[in-house]
């Protein structure tokens, strides 16, 4: 049997219009599972009892704040191979616009690079407005600071946070955007790349907890953005790259 020609894997995957079961799967139903769950962790006390565990766990202290593995190996290094692999996607994007046998390829692998730049980006600017503490910073674990809730008024001679959403896991939870980068190439494989963005995302976001950086709304809120992000993109790609019918 002859293999499938790139192209034809590409045209084929497009759906003529999206859904309204498509949406509801996809944006409704995580939405409401996540403000569920938020519910239970950020007003319930979700957070606190599980920070509280790992907190005594450590001894009391966040002793794996500075261990290597969590430090170096998980967060440093987890930053650079989440570079690394966004740059190999860029290179490929490079590739595919420059040459007309990649022509199928360009605006999947396009929409990966901006949706895990995006999506990122997007982390980073909620980090900057929301201004809540990591858990380290807090007296309840040996900080300075009492905890101020996400849509409390922050006193004014409070430092500012830079901690909600988890800026480190959205390097891994950015890549969810895998799942729809599937659903444009081949939809057979998009629960592979779902379990790639999910599991680099659990293990960035884990190891930061460990080190009391941060609870685990945090990261639930980074992979809810990352994931909204990734299907807004994947909605505008499907609108300028669907083949003509």
């Amino acid at each position: 049997m002859r293999p499938v020609p790139a192209a034809t894997l590409v045209a084929n995957s497009f759906p003529r219009a999206v859904p309204t079961t498509f949406l509801t799967r996809h944006l409704l139903l995580p939405w409401i599972a996540a403000l569920l769950v938020s519910w239970a962790l950020m007003t319930a006390g979700g957070d606190q009892w599980l920070a509280d565990q790992l907190y005594r766990l450590e001894g009391h202290r966040w002793v794996l704040q500075n261990a290597w593995v969590t430090t170096h190996l998980i967060h440093k290094g987890g930053k650079w191979l989440s570079a690394f692999a966004t740059l190999l996607a860029l290179l490929a994007c490079f590739h595919a616009w420059r040459h007309a046998r990649w022509r199928a390829w360009r605006w999947p692998l396009l929409y990966v690079v901006l949706a895990v730049g995006l999506g990122t980006g997007v982390v980073s600017l909620l980090k900057s407005l929301t201004h809540m503490d990591c858990p380290w910073d807090l007296t309840r674990y040996g900080g300075l600071r009492e905890y101020v809730g996400l849509f409390a008024t922050r006193p004014a001679d409070m430092p500012r946070g830079r901690c909600f959403p988890a800026g480190h896991a959205s390097a891994g939870y950015a890549w969810v955007s895998l799942y729809f980068f599937a659903l444009l190439v081949r939809p057979a494989w998009r629960w592979r790349g779902l379990a790639v963005g999910l599991l680099a995302g659990a293990v960035f976001g884990f190891a930061q907890q460990l080190r009391g950086a941060h609870f685990l709304s945090h990261d639930l809120w980074t992979l809810v953005t990352c994931w909204t992000v990734a299907l807004g993109l994947y909605l505008v790609a499907l609108a300028v790259s669907r083949p003509a019918h």
